[in-house]
């Protein structure tokens, strides 16, 4: 069957999309879908460890989120200009791919004020896309002190369908405990759901643990406009693939022991970085995999994911990944029992 956009739609209750996260991270809820049978469960994330035995491995991406929303006042009408910053494309002359909203009102030459003593310039340097910029910070003081200022005007880059500021409370939960490696926009969201105590029952039974990092982009997020998905183009995304990861991975596989991947980004980095006899190998790199039915998957893993929009890219992975009409009862069955979607929703752990 050749896949259209049209087949990965489904109508998600307003309702059921989560606003907050729930008040303890690994107490959200678990739906546990087994491929071989179709059988479908109903947990509590700090269950997952029921499914996993001594050795078995959990492959996390330490990305961390940067406060990548500015707010700031274009020079003489004053108008209030949203800079997301996407990535640093040159560090010494402070350089940024970024968007801007609304992007109308900012043309090549313009001035973007930000702060209230004024001292953060951003002067647009080109047009990238209809909301791309380039845009040249001017600063005075160093590079350090440039990025402290960047911080401190920052803000968590919460989606925008959340329809809110982000708070203190983002500032904790959009970011998962292991974080380590600055450079996302978005977070990794199946990794929210980890915490302290479950990583140190994960420790205490055995189940081993190993880092890569993917710099979540928005390009995970970007809309699907074309019907014919092999006409969509995924935005790349920065990839560290560090060889004791790879070695361990391996090792596991040539062992017949579980390998877990914690989240979409994680098994996308990993299906790219594959020689021809299926072997992980250290990569450092940018991806721009785009992975959709009929795909087939070249890592015997198992997946943990959150519940994703309609239409999304993330969908058609997860499709390919479990059979889109299991995929498709799972979701429904999700809407039915009341789970909590997207970014701060519940977890699926396909086995």
């Amino acid at each position: 069957m050749k896949f259209k956009l049209s087949n990965f739609n489904y109508k998600l209750p307003k309702e059921l999309i989560a606003n907050r996260p729930v008040p303890h991270r690994d107490e959200s809820r678990l739906m546990v879908v087994h491929r071989d049978t179709g059988k479908i469960e109903h947990r509590i994330f700090k269950d997952i460890l029921d499914y996993f035995e001594e050795k078995d491995l959990f492959v996390l991406n330490n990305t961390k989120v940067f406060k990548a929303r500015l707010y700031g006042y274009k020079e003489k009408t004053g108008a209030r200009i949203e800079v997301f910053l996407l990535r640093e494309l040159n560090a010494e002359t402070r350089l940024w791919d970024v968007l801007v909203d609304p992007a109308r009102k900012i043309r090549i030459g313009n001035k973007i004020y930000f702060g209230e003593d004024e001292n953060l310039v951003a002067e647009v340097i080109d047009n990238t896309t209809s909301r791309g910029r380039s845009i040249r910070f001017l600063f005075d003081g160093t590079y350090e002190e440039f990025r402290k200022k960047l911080v401190d005007l920052g803000h968590m880059p919460i989606p925008k369908y959340l329809q809110r500021e982000a708070d203190e409370e983002d500032e904790e939960r959009y970011q998962t405990i292991y974080a380590k490696v600055e450079g996302a926009v978005a977070a990794p969201v199946s990794g929210l759901h980890f915490s302290k105590q479950l990583l140190k029952r994960m420790e205490i039974k055995g189940v081993e643990t190993t880092e890569i990092t993917m710099h979540v982009g928005l390009g995970t997020f970007k809309p699907v406009e074309v019907e014919d998905l092999s006409k969509h183009k995924m935005d790349s995304e920065q990839v560290w693939i560090y060889p004791e990861a790879a070695k361990k991975i391996n090792e596991a596989l040539d062992q017949n022991r579980k390998v877990v991947s914690i989240g979409t980004t994680t098994l996308r980095a990993l299906e790219s970085s594959l020689t021809t006899e299926n072997r992980i190998i250290p990569f450092n790199g940018w991806i721009s995999k785009f992975i959709y039915p009929p795909y087939t998957f070249r890592l015997p893993l198992k997946l943990v994911t959150n519940f994703h929009a309609p239409m999304s890219t993330i969908l058609m992975l997860k499709s390919a990944f479990m059979g889109h009409e299991l995929m498709m009862e799972a979701y429904h069955t999700a809407i039915k029992e009341n789970y909590r979607f997207l970014s701060y929703g519940d977890a699926m752990l396909i086995l």
